[in-house]
């Protein structure tokens, strides 16, 4: 299944619709979608490398309004789909003391929160329940979503050929190793919050 996934992305990446389709994961994955872009990203990036930074700019654009949808549920519905994700995620205990902490480290919070494999959606949600600055809130999503993705992008253009190789020949191995890291930076979210 990982092998179809990892190829049909390679495959997409050479077709019209791939921006949209890189787009629209992205755009929901900072508001309720629980898959990040990056599985998108990277397959796609290392098929295309000279459109690398062009399907980091997607994403970073797009994971922003997705943000915006995220803060939105955040502020107007928290009380019912914002406290049904925030649940869904387990972190419903841990709201309030994420809530208290935006008074004192909004910004350092949204900027760390989202260079990490935690998911986006809880940094968007929570900004708009606690009431986060919302143009503040753009730009510093605007810089760490960009930074993210556009990291990703220069690596992978820089290296994508020598890492396709790499990567393909233990896709399991690199898999694997990335859901641990999202199963770390779950574990570290809830024990710092």
């Amino acid at each position: 299944m990982l092998r179809r996934l990892y190829n049909w992305c390679v495959d997409a990446a050479g077709k019209p619709h791939a921006a949209w389709v890189l787009g629209a994961v992205s755009f929901a994955e900072s508001s309720f979608f629980p898959v990040p872009p990056d599985i998108m990203l990277i397959p796609m990036s290392l098929a295309r490398p000279e459109r690398a930074w062009y399907f980091a700019a997607v994403c970073t654009l797009t994971s922003v309004a997705g943000g915006l949808l995220g803060y939105f549920i955040g502020a107007v519905l928290y009380d019912t789909v914002g406290a049904w994700l925030i649940h869904l995620y387990g972190y419903g205990d841990k709201v309030e003391a994420f809530r208290t902490a935006y008074a004192q480290y909004g910004s350092l919070i949204i900027l760390l929160k989202g260079l990490t494999p935690i998911p986006y959606k809880i940094v968007t949600i929570t900004s708009g329940f606690a009431g986060f600055n919302l143009p503040l809130f753009i730009v510093l999503s605007l810089i760490t979503r960009g930074a993210r993705f556009f990291v990703e992008a220069f690596l992978l253009n820089r290296y994508g050929a020598r890492a396709r190789g790499i990567i393909e020949k233990r896709l399991g191995l690199w898999a694997g190793l990335a859901a641990v890291g999202v199963v770390i930076g779950f574990i570290v979210v809830v024990r710092v919050f």
